[in-house]
This record gives structure tokens, C-alpha cells and sequence, in this order.
């Protein structure tokens, strides 16, 4: 079913939607043994999860995505149901198996390691993509992940027309398949390694933020997010605006795989509502710190109220 385009504003994410499996070891993690700790089942994607994020926000978020026709793909499509996501467009193959994104984490609730299995995306149609171009076009912004195909990554940004698309490379190997694409992206948000990948130039000292920022914007970027973990973020746009901002650090971190879809959202958030960029800005890391304070990979207590007051309470 193609959902109509006469609400609006509403948000469009193509993209993943999976299972996350969470393992959060008590001690310092032993490989190749067993290691004694916490397991967790959630649902999850990156797309998917910055669209949960984005409703929680009050916005109207329609996913386009596949799922299987297993116990995980009726979990997926429940839970973003309950979070307010509209999931009309999502395509279910009965014979498949829905993506599942399995982590170990620290005792910290930092990553250890991963392990990711989205192939059900390889098998979502170009004409499935072709037919929800009215979707894509009528939306105040879409946000997308590369974990899809290139050449749905490629449709997608020419069937999205004048709608910009939001993008966060996740891994500095998607960020490589990203790299011959990046200048067709209205925001990207990546890390200081996804950075130089897509800059196509070393960013390890602080001193190369601005430049390599400035280069994605050469290629055709309209706004760029470089999170930095607990040094905060740079900004920089075509406007030649280039800001650098963040929150007081947080002691008791739970969970920190969820942080950048939440910052990836409020940026959302704050191109819907045309806010200025320090306040996205500053919103978007107040989204990040509402996300790792919570074990689940998408905060219950993400909502704008929560921004604007952990925005009061630890702005430096």
C-alpha cells in the first residue's frame, strides 16, 4: 500500500529495520570463552530507529523497509506500530529472514563487537522504491543508512527530487560505499573515521575537522554533523557557519549504541521545524545523552521536553 502525501509535515526512512540482540558483559570481555552477562532483545536499524526517535519528537515517520515473515518481522512491525511509526510501506516476504543486528558490549555499555545480517534488504524491488516516489517527494525530509544496496541507494536519491536526504554512515566501511555519492546528500552525520573516508583526507587531529568538513560541502553536502563521542560535535554548512558545541559528559552511561540515531533524529527534528542550527545543534546532542542514558537501543524517555531540559541542565 503507498501511503498518500497529504498530511504534512511527515518524514519517509528507507532503510533498515531489524532485531538488535544486545550481550552486556559483567567483566572485561575474554575472546573465544564464554563470557557471564546481560542479554537483551530489541527492535532496531538504524533507519528504523531514527524514525522511532522521530516520533517520539512528535513527528509523523513512515518507514520503508522489508521485513520476514518470522517471529522477528511480526516483532518489528508490533513494536514500531506501538512507537507511532507508520508502517504501511513496509514489504513483507513471507520466506525471508528480517535483519537481526547482534552486539556485545562492555561493562561500560560500550561496543566490543558486532555482527549484522541485512540481506533482506537486497531484496526489496527497484520498482517497490519507483512506486512510492510521490511518498519520497511529498516528505519534508527523508533519512536513509547504507546498509540498503548501492542501487537503492543511487534510485533513492533520484527519485527523492527536492527533498533532502539525511544520511549516517554507521561504519567506515559503508562509509567507503557512500564516498562516490556523499555531495548528493543534503546531511551527513559521520564520526571523525567516517570523516576521513568521505573528506578523502586525514581527520585524526581536531585541526582537520573544519577543513574536511569543508570538502564534503564542496562535493555538494548542504550540512555536516562530526560527532566526537564525549568531546561533543562540529557543524558546519553551506552557509559557512561552522559551530563546535557539547553537553556536560555523563557519568553512568547504559547503553551507548543507540546515541547517534537519536542525534540523527533531532537534527531531523530541527530541519522540520526550521529551527536555527545552534539550537539543532545543541538538541541533537541533548538526544544523544537521552538515548545512552537508557538500556534500550531507542529511549522510552526520548521527547522534545526531555530535549530542552537536558539542554538546561548540562550545556557547558
Amino acid at each position: 500500500m503507498v501511503a498518500s502525501s497529504e498530511r504534512n509535515p511527515y518524514i519517509v526512512g528507507v532503510g533498515a529495520a531489524n532485531v538488535d540482540i544486545h550481550g552486556r558483559s559483567r567483566n572485561a570481555v575474554n575472546l573465544r570463552d564464554s563470557n557471564p552477562g546481560t542479554m537483551r532483545v530489541s527492535v532496531g536499524g538504524v533507519t528504523r530507529n531514527i524514525l522511532e526517535n522521530a516520533a517520539r519528537l512528535g513527528l509523523d515517520a513512515r518507514l520503508v523497509s522489508a521485513v520476514g515473515g518470522d517471529l522477528f518481522g511480526q516483532l518489528i512491525l508490533s513494536r514500531s506500530r506501538e512507537a507511532g511509526m507508520n508502517v504501511e510501506n513496509v514489504l513483507v516476504l513471507p520466506d525471508a529472514a528480517s535483519s537481526t543486528y547482534m552486539t556485545v558490549l562492555e561493562p561500560s555499555g560500550e561496543m566490543f563487537v558486532a555482527l549484522s545480517d541485512m540481506s533482506i534488504l537486497a531484496q526489496l524491488p527497484e520498482r517497490y522504491l519507483a512506486e512510492r516516489a510521490p511518498l519520497l517527494q511529498g516528505a519534508s525530509a527523508i533519512v536513509s543508512d547504507p546498509s540498503l544496496p548501492e542501487e537503492t541507494i543511487v534510485r533513492l536519491l533520484a527519485l527523492a527530487g527536492e527533498t533532502p536526504v539525511f544520511v549516517d554512515p554507521v561504519s567506515t566501511a559503508y562509509a567507503r560505499k557512500l564516498l562516490p555519492h556523499v555531495g548528493q546528500f543534503h546531511t551527513v552525520k559521520p564520526n571523525r573515521m567516517e570523516l576521513a573516508i568521505l573528506a578523502e583526507m586525514d581527520t585524526e587531529d581536531d585541526a582537520a575537522l573544519k577543513p574536511a568538513i569543508a570538502r564534503l560541502l564542496e562535493k555538494g553536502c548542504r550540512r555536516v554533523y562530526v560527532t566526537l563521542g564525549p568531546e561533543g560535535c562540529c557543524y558546519g554548512d553551506a552557509s559557512g557557519l561552522f559551530l563546535r558545541a557539547k553537553l556536560r559528559p555523563i557519568e553512568a552511561m547504559e547503553n551507548a549504541t543507540g546515541a547517534g540515531d537519536a542525534f540523527t533524529a533531532a537534527t531531523v527534528y530541527g530541519h522540520v521545524h526550521a529551527l536555527a542550527p545552534e539550537e539543532t545543534l545543541n538538541l541533537a546532542l541533548a538526544a544523544g545523552s537521552v538515548a545512552i542514558r537508557s538500556a534500550e537501543t531507542v529511549s522510552p524517555a526520548m521527547s522534545v521536553e526531555a530535549l530542552f531540559e537536558t539542554v538546561a541542565r548540562d550545556r557547558l
